[in-house]
């Protein structure tokens, strides 16, 4: 395999943030998609990353919190049908859920709206990016790309890390395996800018925190652990009751930095109810569901823009990716 826990970490959340209107970066698309495929290998028919997942449907309640700072369809009021993808980590498919590789797990949610149209959030199990650019993070593809077969010292990435710190806090600091895709929070890394019906704007990013809480299995337990214990969990779980999160919107107060995904905001920081996520039952989980199904992190509805330029240029990759695996 071609990966280390490193890569598992970087590449998840490139691929895990949102999407802005200005392009950031001197690499093309097309370059983009090769340096993930570069990395993982290129599999046939599977997404650059977050290869392997199962795929749910529920419904999403909105809070009455949520309309007073957005004025987006699905905050409205009322329940909106949503398709929902959990996921493991890398673009290979037949990774085992037990693999530290498989780490940050991902979610991603659709929203089919009242109106016939749709919107969707992307998010991971990982608060935090390991730069602050697309440009740093080419040259961090690059150094990861290089340091499996470095033979001198400092590698590629050693000289990377020595000068980017939060990249170095970044790789060390990956949860355990947790003992269901429903025990973990997901969180938006990038900041998005909701404005009311007032004209009124604030500047969120999104925190899916579950109902059951964090839980992670014991060493002994994971050494046990099936190859798809995750998403035979969710086939077990779902055929008793239903998978529920809390979606919250992190508000930026006054010298937050919104346009840096490398630096998360406090913990201090105010959260509002945007709504309930109920996660109800499989759907069939056939090849061609999973072919068809592309979540897009800058599909967005009014009353919601991007407000991180870092990831124009990974929407325009996307389209990218997704044809190559169809």
């Amino acid at each position: 395999m071609k990966t280390s826990t490193q890569f598992s970490l970087l590449f998840s959340t490139l691929l895990f943030t949102a999407t802005a209107k200005a392009q950031t970066t001197t690499y093309t698309p097309q370059q983009m998609v090769d340096a993930l495929h570069g990395v993982f290998g290129k599999h046939p028919n599977a997404r650059a990353v977050h290869a392997k997942g199962i795929i749910t449907e529920g419904s999403f309640t909105a809070s009455t919190d949520a309309k007073k700072i957005t004025k987006a369809l699905q905050f409205k009021g009322g329940k909106t049908p949503i398709t929902v993808r959990f996921s493991d980590f890398t673009g290979i498919p037949t990774i085992s859920d037990t693999d530290g590789h498989s780490n940050p797990r991902g979610l991603a949610i659709k929203f089919h709206l009242s109106d016939g149209t749709e919107t969707d959030i992307v998010a991971h199990s990982y608060n935090g990016f390991p730069v602050a650019t697309t440009d740093e993070f080419r040259e961090l593809l690059s150094a990861l790309a290089t340091n499996g077969s470095a033979i001198t010292t400092p590698t590629p990435l050693d000289s990377f890390l020595d000068t980017h710190p939060i990249a170095k806090t970044f790789l060390t600091s990956q949860k355990p395996a947790s003992t269901s895709f429903a025990t973990l929070p997901y969180y938006g890394v990038n900041s998005f800018k909701f404005t009311n019906e007032k004209g009124e704007s604030t500047f969120i990013r999104y925190q899916f925190i579950p109902e059951e809480g964090e839980q992670f299995l014991t060493k002994e337990e994971l050494s046990q652990a099936s190859p798809n214990y995750l998403n035979n969990e969710i086939k077990s779980h779902l055929k008793t009751k239903s998978i529920t999160f809390k979606l919250y919107a992190q508000v930026a107060e006054k010298g937050d930095i919104i346009d840096n995904p490398s630096i998360a905001w406090p913990d201090t920081r105010k959260r509002i109810l945007l709504g309930t996520l109920s996660i109800k039952k499989l759907t069939a989980n056939s090849w061609e569901e999973d072919q068809k199904l592309s979540f897009i992190p800058n599909h967005l509805t009014n009353g919601i823009e991007t407000a991180d330029p870092m990831l124009e240029d990974r929407s325009k990759a996307y389209p990218i990716s997704v044809k190559e695996r169809r």
